[in-house]
């Protein structure tokens, strides 16, 4: 692999800076929706807002009262924060006084059944999406899947892989390069990921109810226990609070090339797990509990903080999509909703996500085994529950290093990258947002989870009310701010197209849902032979 600093300056050159000027992005927003109480909204996802199983930006995630907003992927961060503004702005209009709670760890919970898993009408794909929620919630308890974030989507231009592919003069065809090379980016991505944990983490603490009932870690921040946290916790959301499983832990995924990467998830897609298996698929009247008994039911219940990804056409699954066509792009899920933010994420976090994936890409990146995998794995839980500990070590390279240290290195290797990309993309603010960052390490006390226990401090708010405060303020915001025309008659409109092809899809239905699920199933042979 080239020397990294080589390979910028040569993209830095006239002819090959506007290669990075094509770099997409888009979101997926997750947000609840809560009652004026606080607590998670009962009501139905609303018909002003159109079918969550067809509509393209807004739809549900575990929840029905979980929305997810997805923007379109653009080449300007501008035009996916204008996107997400104005879907905001259409959904605050149909929430008649229900607000959306801007935290990922949740608001209000009452008993795991109380909490309402998402519905998607009646045709065999609606009912597989809502029985593989139903097996979640089965699984890891409906608590747990009503944590919400941020997830990232980047993809590199073709250009610049075409540049990048003559470069280095590979045997391998452009897309198998492309293939390669963004499973670089996720392996490095794995060993320093946890610096995103402590400059974006924004759930240092969590609801009482959410806790009760479990064993945890945690400190009472009230003599009530209305209120739990760490110290120093950055992210309890990627914690074992969080999205992370007994039964998964034992998965030793491989990222070192495609082939590994399927053949491991097939294999726990097709594994049975004992636990699942007495659950069982069906219950004694014959209703579906889960789709299978298997490690995981599906690709996506693998917990993971990056994925590779591909985009998957009509009832194909998404690694099917990966073996014939290769990565086309890679969703970052680390990443806490920022409470501050009435989007949940501001421009400079997004400039800066572009400067670390694409430092990942540029960086060598050897393979990971499974030392280094155990590694990852204790430095996200160390950054997790104690990432603003001045005295906190990481795991790097066999021995131990100061994150603090750390941190100041590595912001510091990305600063020829943040230059390259305001070369290339005109000067947006790339050297800005990374400048930003360094001051967070430099003072933790600045990151947003020192600034949530330091705002419940001053305000003598436990996590609920400081919360739910900044819920009320930001429904305020967007109703203030109105949303133009064109935007609302654009989300009108495809509100209204989305429910038509929902029916549409209900009446094409002609297979049992027995025999859709054992053709969706089969998809999974491709595992042999990659």
């Amino acid at each position: 692999m080239a020397d990294i600093n080589s390979l910028i300056e040569d993209l830095k050159q006239p002819e090959n800076s506007p290669l990075l000027y094509g770099i997409l992005r888009g979101l997926e927003k997750e947000s609840l929706r809560v009652d004026t109480g606080g607590g998670i909204a009962k009501t139905r996802h609303p018909k002003e807002l159109g079918s969550a199983l067809t509509h393209s930006q807004i739809t549900t995630d575990f929840s029905e009262s979980l929305l997810e907003f997805i923007t379109p992927p653009s080449h300007q961060v501008g035009s996916v924060i204008e996107n997400l503004m104005a879907t905001h702005q259409f959904t605050h209009g149909a929430l008649n006084g229900e607000h959306l709670w801007p935290a990922s760890m949740p608001c209000l919970l009452d008993k795991d059944e109380d909490i309402p898993v998402a519905l998607y009408g009646n045709s065999n794909v609606g009912r597989m999406k809502t029985i593989y929620r139903q097996g979640l919630g089965h699984r890891y308890g409906r608590k747990m899947q009503t944590i919400s974030g941020i997830h990232y989507n980047f993809s590199l231009p073709s250009p610049f892989w075409a540049y990048l592919h003559g470069r280095e003069k590979t045997s391998l065809d452009l897309q198998q390069f492309r293939t390669e090379r963004y499973f670089d980016l996720i392996r490095n991505f794995r060993r320093y990921y946890w610096i995103l944990l402590y400059l974006f983490g924004a759930s240092p603490a969590v609801c009482g109810c959410f806790v009760e009932g479990k064993d945890h870690n945690l400190d009472k921040w009230d003599q009530k226990g209305e209120t739990f946290y760490r110290p120093y916790a950055t992210s309890l959301r990627m914690g074992d609070l969080g999205y992370q499983s007994d039964a998964q832990s034992s998965l030793l995924v491989d990222y070192n090339d495609l082939g590994s990467y399927l053949r491991t998830l097939c294999r726990a897609i097709n594994t049975p797990y004992k636990d699942y298996t007495d659950l069982g698929v069906q219950n004694g009247a014959g209703d579906y509990q889960q789709l299978n008994a298997s490690l995981l039911q599906i690709e996506n219940e693998f917990y993971s903080a990056i994925r590779p990804k591909r985009t998957a056409r009509t009832g194909e699954t998404a690694l099917t999509a990966l073996f014939y066509r290769g990565v086309e792009y890679i969703e970052v899920r680390c990443v806490d909703l920022n409470p501050y933010e009435p989007l949940g994420i501001s421009r400079n976090q997004m400039l800066f996500l572009d400067t670390f994936l694409l430092y990942c890409l540029l960086e060598p990146s050897p393979q990971t085994f499974e030392k280094e995998f155990r590694a990852i794995q204790e430095n996200q839980k160390r950054t997790v529950y104690e990432g603003r500990d001045p005295n906190l070590k990481l795991i790097a390279n066999g021995s131990e290093k100061p994150l603090r240290q750390w941190g100041q290195q590595l912001l510091e290797s990305m600063r020829p990258v943040a230059e390259l990309l305001d070369i290339s993309c005109g000067n947006q603010g790339y050297m800005a947002a990374l400048e930003s960052q360094c001051a967070l390490i430099e003072n933790p006390e600045l990151t947003p989870s020192a600034k949530i226990l330091q705002a419940m401090k001053d305000n003598n708010q436990s996590f609920f009310e400081h919360v739910m405060s900044l819920a009320q303020s930001h429904s305020k915001y967007f109703k203030t701010v109105g949303i133009d025309e064109s935007s609302y008659k654009r989300l009108q409109d495809m509100a209204e197209d989305s429910l038509l092809e929902q029916a549409k899809i209900e009446v094409k239905d002609k297979l049992s849902f027995e025999d859709y699920l054992q053709d969706y199933y089969a998809q999974y042979d491709f595992c042999a032979r990659a």
